[in-house]
């Protein structure tokens, strides 16, 4: 869709007060000054922006009394946009560091003037143990823990600075406070005190900073906490449930016939491996420990990347019958035997591709009991040309498998277009847009995907 002339003059302010319009491409993935309460707290570079989410819960006609699902909720973007406008919530997050930032951000029960004051008392007795003891020694991170980090991610010196307030925060604890001073800190780590620059892949920056003022920065993002929190104080809001759980497998939370629509964005077909954008903080505060331990909740991820692929994977017996699917695949290992590519990686390239729409077959099909009768529906996804350059229609891809499982498709939105660094191609980010219509159907979607028997469902499709 082309943005006139006009529209393009607009000012931030005045498309908040028009949120249907579509954005100009430069500021439609960002988030709006306007919108930093909250969401600002932690965000994931690549989340999409709260006007969004704010956008589709005014299509989808959501009200007070609804429940709105965000099963890919990453750092809670949905989840907080419908709790500031009255809808209740539910979350589902493999990724710890991300499931603790979501579970933070929609808990707005903390008493402003007293969480500084706490914060206070915990930056002096950090600064005081600072000033007595100094760098001598360094203190370190366990040597399992300190491998799972990308080299140089962090200097010694702002990690000894961070390892001292973690101690203080731990010695001073108050249970009260705890969860959001350490979301203010996985913030401080990763964006004052820490070499990492993202754009849209996380990497070290060139320029190491041998130094950086950990706790003054810290304390000021607590204090942007609090006073985030302050206009809310003593009032009412809806309930915002976060789950540390595999979106494929909604039926441990869920009540059946209990969700009146659902806003998430799942990842993307491609080679960004998502675990590697919250390593410093979920190793530094204790979420990731060991390799074990990385692989474990690897495992509970839709496969993406080559990175999370495991031998035992079946995901891809979802699509087994799906020719356009396959033949994507195929095409995929015909190019890489052309151009001889022979890592152990690139040789997974179609088959993360299977295992990745498998997978979001997976998680269309269960999450269908659990929606009720006119259920609206959207994902976010892009258009993707990672595996040596072979075009992946996400979106349209998407679309077909929902359809075949019985969902409605209402249409495909452009949300936006990102320019391919490989390619040069403007590269279109959508919302599939889906509706569950119900009723009595039945359809065998074991049957008509060449599952295996364990596989095979029935529900009540419209």
């Amino acid at each position: 869709m082309k943005i006139g002339i006009a529209e393009q003059k607009l000012s931030m302010t005045q498309l908040n007060l028009f949120p249907f319009l579509p954005k100009p491409n430069r500021v439609a993935n960002k988030l709006d000054w306007n919108d930093r309460a909250f969401h600002d707290w932690y965000r994931f570079v690549l989340s999409f922006p709260p006007h969004l989410v704010r956008e589709y819960i005014g299509k989808f006609g959501l009200r007070a009394g609804q429940k709105i699902l965000d099963p890919f909720c990453g750092t809670g973007t949905t989840l907080v946009e419908a709790k500031r406008l009255g809808i209740e919530s539910i979350g589902f997050e493999g990724n710890p560091m991300a499931h603790f930032a979501s579970h933070v951000k929609v808990d707005w029960n903390v008493t402003p003037h007293a969480l500084i004051e706490h914060a206070t008392l915990v930056a002096e007795s950090a600064l005081g143990v600072l000033e007595a003891h100094g760098a001598n020694p360094l203190r370190i991170l366990p040597d399992e823990a300190f491998k799972l980090l990308l080299k140089d991610s962090i200097s010694p010196l702002p990690l000894h600075k961070s390892l001292v307030l973690l101690a203080q925060l731990r010695s001073l604890k108050d249970d009260r406070f705890l969860r959001h001073e350490l979301l203010a800190l996985a913030k401080t780590l990763v964006f004052s005190a820490s070499n990492l620059h993202f754009g849209p892949e996380v990497g070290v920056t060139c320029s190491k900073q041998k130094d950086a003022p950990v706790i003054e920065g810290w304390l000021a993002e607590v204090k942007t906490i609090a006073n985030d929190v302050r206009p809310v104080e003593n009032t009412m809001t809806p309930q915002a449930l976060v789950h540390l759980a595999d979106s494929r497998q909604p039926g441990h939370f869920l009540q059946p016939n209990s969700i009146d629509a659902v806003f998430t964005s799942p990842p993307y077909p491609n080679e960004k491996d998502y675990t590697r954008t919250t390593r410093l903080e979920s190793v530094v505060l204790g979420f990731i420990n060991n390799k074990v331990e990385l692989r474990a909740f690897k495992k509970g991820l839709v496969r993406s990347n080559t990175r999370n692929v495991y031998k035992e994977d079946d995901d891809d017996g979802w699509v087994s019958n799906h020719e356009e699917i396959q033949s994507l695949a195929k095409a995929i290992e015909k190019r890489r035997i052309e151009l001889g590519k022979t890592s152990g990686f690139e040789r997974l390239y179609s088959k993360v591709t299977r295992l990745y729409f498998g997978g979001m077959a997976y998680h269309l099909a269960e999450l269908r009991p659990f929606l009720r009768p006119g259920a609206c529906l959207g994902y976010v996804v892009g258009d993707q040309a990672s595996y040596l350059q072979i075009m992946i229609r996400t979106g349209r891809l998407l679309a077909d498998i929902a359809q075949s499982l019985g969902y409605e498709l209402v249409g495909i939105d452009l949300f936006r277009t990102r320019l391919a660094t490989a390619t040069r191609q403007q590269m279109r980010e959508e919302v599939v847009v889906l509706r569950w219509p119900g009723g009595t159907k039945t359809i065998p979607w074991g049957q008509r995907r060449g599952l295996p028997a364990e596989r095979t469902h029935r529900y009540s499709l419209g």
